[in-house]
């Protein structure tokens, strides 16, 4: 076989590899019981249940004070917002994600912001309160609850991780969600069974 050959044959195997490792499932399949992110879901898609895994529980300081400390497994389907005021989709997305918040917390769905990578607390604190936010809103400023609750990406926001009744990610999407798109898998996350 030429050198040729062989070098092609190596990349077809390296990228059959690479494409079994990643994909759409998001879940790290090396035998961890706990999630580790891979990849993002296309907006709308979920983790089939079976092969979802459990989000790290975190815990942080909140935006006006006092402690947030995650009960991901209590029987609630919860979404996790990572947002931060100089991110423009994430001015628009909050707001969004308030009324849609309101709209579900009556049907056992949590919603909790976490604002990273922003150096002071003012002027997120004002952001929420003009726009009159209504879920629990962590205070980041490391990126730290990224990294305990699966190795998430921070490089770009806003990213959002949803967490079924039974305290597994089931989707990790990032960009903004409009509430179009995140009724539908709230209402299947919703129905499910424990």
């Amino acid at each position: 076989m030429s050198a040729a050959r062989r070098l092609v044959a190596a990349l077809a195997a390296a990228a059959l590899l690479a494409s079994g490792c990643t994909g759409t499932s998001a879940v790290d399949q090396s035998g961890n019981d706990q999630f580790r992110f891979v990849d993002a879901q296309r907006t709308g898609a979920l983790i089939p249940a079976a092969k979802r895994k459990p989000a790290e529980p975190f815990s942080g300081s909140l935006l006006d004070g006092g402690r947030f400390r995650s009960s991901l497994d209590s029987g609630r389907v919860t979404l996790i917002n990572f947002w931060a005021t100089w991110c423009a989709p994430c001015v628009i997305e909050t707001p969004q994600l308030d009324r849609v918040y309101r709209q579900y917390k009556s049907r056992g769905v949590q919603l909790v912001g976490i604002d990273t990578k922003e150096a002071l607390r003012d002027q997120p604190r004002s952001f929420v309160r003009d726009h009159h936010i209504s879920y629990p809103i962590v205070f980041d400023e490391s990126g730290r609850v990224a990294t305990e609750l699966g190795n998430l990406p921070v490089q770009g926001l806003p990213f959002s991780v949803l967490v079924d009744k039974r305290g597994r990610v089931a989707a990790v999407y990032t960009g903004r969600l409009a509430p179009a798109d995140l009724e539908p898998v709230l209402n299947q996350l919703v129905a499910e069974k424990v």
